[in-house]
């Protein structure tokens, strides 16, 4: 049926009621004297006024001051004459003072009479359009600049071009770089004027050449390799090398280019004068590196004199005494007279390694150590050093990582810590050692001053005076002391701190004035099993050996062949001297058979100890050696990286620590 029926005429009436409150236009109805009736939700959105503000008001009264110009004059009239108009462009003006462009229909209704019911007024927003307007002019008006300005460009395009050619021309003329067009197989098409202002060439003479004819050979393969790059991506990070001078002299040139339709183009700028202010900046700074180390010998030269001067003073006058009393028949005191002389003697050595490590040149013996061990057995010597006044307390980390170092050096920077730790707490206090395993980031690895990674500490902590920083900025230098005279020599830390770095890592130092100092050794984790701990040298009578051994010793010292010789014939064995590494090598070359080589690292003859043990091991490859050594040059035995059946003990040596040594090499067999 498509009659309506009663019951669904409110919902059509409901229908058009939404459909004109919400229309996408806005919709008003006028009275014949133009006041608005009737306003809907859109028309009252856009404008900001309710529907209650708009009704009584007059659709004149909306519009802008032209706009009302415009209606009155044109579109009233329009409006009375033919009772419509469409899409009127007018500007409102919104509740907030803002115009709102739109487009604007209306049209009268009227009844049979003729009279009019009412105005109906159909208004569209027009805001896009009206932007779109306005960017359609403004596109025009760009359009037609355009055009006005390409006329001007074509009008002086010759001129323009020419002006540029005579610029580029005059900028190649003038340049005080060298610039050059090759091909692409580096042959020179043209060269600029500097050329032969820098280098004293003639176009002529360069045109049709190869780049290569003028390059210094030493820079040949890297220039060419550059010049191979370019043709994947231009030049931009200058390259540097040497191009011959018509003089035969070489020229340092710094270059940059690219690769463009076919041609490569490239700049050279003359940079000659650079690199000598280089080379004379590196001369200079080579010699005030050399100032340095000569201030440091001299400081190192005033303190051994006045050390080893006293020392000498003790072992001298003990063997006068000695020489003394053995020619009055007065033995009962050459013990003493014989201790005094040991006990210099060993003062001395102890000195020697100490500077020895300071200029990290002393030889070590380095061996996979637990560090934790190390400090556990130390721990009671430690007690008994610094005195029942001061606890001594110690913190190992369970499954501390090993390190590669010289046991006995690393027990000696212990003990030398805690003794300095001890003479900062006159009254008592605490000592705490503690281990830790370090894993050092680049940050904290810098701060270091090591490479990053990982690493095992053993720092000591004391709770005594502490030191300034003017104080800890010089602890480490050699012969610096903050002990009264005649107390310390000041090498106990520059001894540390050479054994720390020879062994591939640091010592810092943290301290505070009235609380305490930190001292703390960073060694470098070693990855490999620690072996059993060595006994204690049995420093007793050595017996003698019931097998028979044949020892070359090589040394330049006769008294040291001498001495080794008497600790070989007491052991048993048949010993042969050499007092060169040429005589020596001439008889490990024969056929006499050798079980031990004995010799000292540094030696005349051509060669050093290790590299106459390298040879021997040619046509010997069991050879077992035995370096003793003073000389301290860790380069002649491979920087501790010594090769299996090579060993190290140290002068100066205990003569039953050399006999023991002996004995336990031969033993033990190829």
């Amino acid at each position: 049926m498509n009659e309506a029926t009663p019951a669904s005429e409110p919902q059509e009436a409901d229908d058009l009621e939404d459909l004109f409150e919400n229309a996408p236009c806005g919709y008003l109805s006028t009275l014949a004297n133009g006041r608005i009736s009737r306003a809907n939700t859109t028309f009252s959105t856009w404008t900001g006024f309710t529907s209650d503000q708009l009704v009584g008001r007059r659709f004149l009264d909306l519009l802008t001051i032209a706009g009302k110009i415009y209606y009155e004059t044109h579109f009233a009239p329009l409006l009375r004459m033919q009772g419509s108009f469409n899409e009127v462009a007018l500007d409102l003006i919104r509740a907030d003072g803002t115009a709102l462009p739109v487009l604007v229909n209306a049209v009268v209704r009227r009844d049979e009479a003729g009279t009019i019911r009412f105005i109906r007024v159909t208004v569209f927003n027009a805001s896009d359009r009206r932007r779109y307007e306005r960017e359609l002019l403004a596109a025009r008006r760009n359009a037609e600049q355009a055009g006005l300005a390409l006329q001007d460009l074509n009008a002086t395009l010759e001129t323009r071009v020419a002006e540029r050619a005579r610029a580029l021309d005059r900028a190649w003329r003038l340049s005080r770089d060298l610039l050059v067009i090759a091909g692409a197989d580096g042959v020179l098409s043209q060269v600029n004027a500097a050329w032969t202002e820098l280098l004293g060439w003639q176009a002529s003479d360069l045109v049709s050449q190869s780049f290569v004819a003028f390059t210094h050979p030493d820079d040949l393969a890297a220039t060419q390799a550059a010049f191979a790059g370019i043709f994947e991506r231009p030049l931009t990070t200058p390259y540097e090398y040497r191009l011959r001078h018509a003089d035969g002299s070489y020229r340092w040139f710094a270059w940059t280019g690219t690769f463009e339709d076919g041609m490569v183009y490239a700049t050279g700028r003359h940079v000659t004068a650079e690199h000598e202010q280089a080379a004379a900046l590196a001369e200079a700074e080579d010699a005030l590196r050399q100032a340095q180390k000569m201030e440091a010998v001299g400081q190192l030269t005033g303190g051994l004199a006045h050390d080893f001067n006293n020392l000498l003073a003790a072992i001298s006058g003990s063997l006068e005494l000695m020489q003394t009393r053995i020619s009055q028949g007065r033995l009962n005191d050459l013990d003493r007279y014989m201790h005094a002389a040991q006990g210099a003697s060993k003062r001395a050595a102890a000195l020697t390694h100490r500077l020895l490590a300071f200029s990290r040149r002393q030889t070590l013996d380095p061996k996979p150590t637990d560090v934790n061990r190390l400090v556990a057995g130390m721990e009671e010597l430690i007690r008994r050093t610094v005195g029942p006044s001061i606890h001594v307390e110690t913190v190992g980390t369970p499954s501390l990582w090993p390190a590669l170092i010289d046991p006995p050096q690393l027990e000696n920077a212990l003990l030398n810590l805690c003794i300095n730790a001890r003479d900062a707490m006159p009254d008592g206090g605490r000592i705490t050692i503690e281990t830790a395993n370090k894993w050092l980031d680049e940050r904290a690895a810098h701060e270091r001053d090591l490479p990053p990674g990982q690493y095992l500490s053993l720092c000591v902590t004391d709770t005594g005076t502490g030191m300034p920083p003017d104080v800890t900025a010089r602890v480490f230098e050699p012969f610096f002391t903050t002990k009264p005279a005649g107390q310390g020599t000041g090498l106990g830390l520059s001894m540390i701190y050479g054994f720390a770095r020879q062994s591939g890592g640091q010592v810092r130092i943290y301290s505070e004035v009235g609380q305490g100092t930190t001292m703390c050794l960073y060694l470098p984790r070693h990855y490999g099993a620690v072996g059993a701990e060595d006994g204690p040298y049995a420093l007793s009578t050595t017996p003698r050996t019931e097998q028979d051994g044949t020892v070359l010793i090589v040394d330049d010292e006769p008294t040291m062949r001498m001495l080794v010789t008497e600790v070989l014939e007491d052991l048993g064995y048949t010993a042969i001297e050499a007092a060169d590494s040429a005589a020596g090598l001439k008889v490990l070359q024969s056929n006499v058979p050798i079980d031990l080589l004995v010799t000292d690292v540094g030696l005349p003859g051509g060669m050093n100890g290790r590299q106459m043990a390298d040879a021997g091991r040619v046509t010997r490859p069991d050879l077992k050696v035995l370096f003793i050594t003073g000389y301290a040059e860790n380069a002649a035995v491979g920087n501790g990286l010594l090769e299996p059946g090579m060993h190290i003990l140290t002068k100066p040596f205990a003569m039953e620590a050399l006999a023991l040594r002996i004995k336990s090499l031969i033993k033990d067999g190829p």
